[in-house]
């Protein structure tokens, strides 16, 4: 996923209006719209499974959280961003239709074009959110998840092929088997393959 810039600043208003009528979308730094670009196929199946396997915990227990995939805005102080995977167990963030303050996990799938910026300047942005407990960013190209959490201090912890992650703003144990579902690299073919000679 690539990012273009746009010269002009926007306002908070201004920008919203944009999102809710346009077909590209855009994150708002510091007043400036970035362009969003379309996502990978490993990106899209790995946002896909993160989100699959989070509903699904959250259906089981008819949690009161809910998740949101790729198409919702969270905003910090006054930026704009569109994580990948979040959930928000807020109720009264619930109400907002186009954008969400208060996640508790947040999920970035890191591309050659955004790896930089997912993992410091929205790094930062995101952990200055106080309802923030864990966020991760998963790599495509190999099976590797860095996880920070608030318990931690914000330490990163890394996670791979055979690992299981808890998250435990919500409870829920997801394997990096599961993440990386039909997702096709190095790592991934061969996990399988060790796992069928087993």
């Amino acid at each position: 996923m690539r990012v273009s810039y746009a010269e002009h600043r926007l306002s908070e208003a201004d920008y919203l209006e944009g999102e809710r009528d346009g077909r590209i979308r855009h994150e708002l730094i510091d007043g400036h719209a970035y362009a969003m670009t379309g996502a990978s196929d490993k990106h899209n199946k790995i946002s896909g499974n993160i989100f699959a396997e989070l509903r699904n915990v959250l259906k089981q227990r008819t949690s009161p959280c809910t998740g949101y995939i790729n198409d919702m805005k969270v905003k910090v102080q006054n930026d704009f961003y569109y994580p990948d995977v979040m959930v928000v167990c807020d109720r009264q963030d619930l109400e907002s239709d186009y954008y969400k303050t208060q996640p508790v996990i947040i999920v970035e799938v890191l591309s050659p074009g955004t790896r930089r910026i997912d993992k410091t300047l929205k790094r930062q942005a995101y952990l200055s959110l106080e309802s923030l407990q864990e966020y991760a960013l998963v790599e495509q190209d190999k099976a590797e998840i860095e996880v920070f959490t608030r318990q931690s201090g914000w330490q990163a912890a890394y996670y791979y092929l055979g690992d299981t992650i808890y998250f435990e703003s919500i409870d829920a144990s997801i394997s990096v088997e599961d993440i990386y579902y039909q997702v096709d690299n190095e790592d991934v073919l061969a996990f399988i393959q060790q796992k069928q000679q087993s």
